[in-house]
């Protein structure tokens, strides 16, 4: 049995960035309702944070499904 080294190394590279990628887009997003919270109680509308939020979890949800699809289709 021989292990190609090399896509095994490209494969984990890949899913370092996918993940960390991922990670850093979910904190964006809890960054965001926090930002809306904190407006919200100073009595602004907090708009600005739940645009962020939005935008990031579906971020989130499309990469998800796409590492699904991938997972399927194969």
């Amino acid at each position: 049995m021989k292990v190609d080294w090399a896509a095994l190394g490209a494969v984990f590279g890949v899913s370092i960035a996918v993940v960390l990628g991922l990670v850093l887009l979910f904190s964006v997003g809890l960054r965001g309702v926090s930002a809306r919270e904190a407006a919200r109680e100073d009595g602004r509308n907090g708009v600005n944070g739940a645009v962020t939020a939005v935008v990031s979890f579906a971020a989130c949800a499309c990469v998800v499904l796409f590492g699904l699809y991938l997972i399927v289709a194969a």
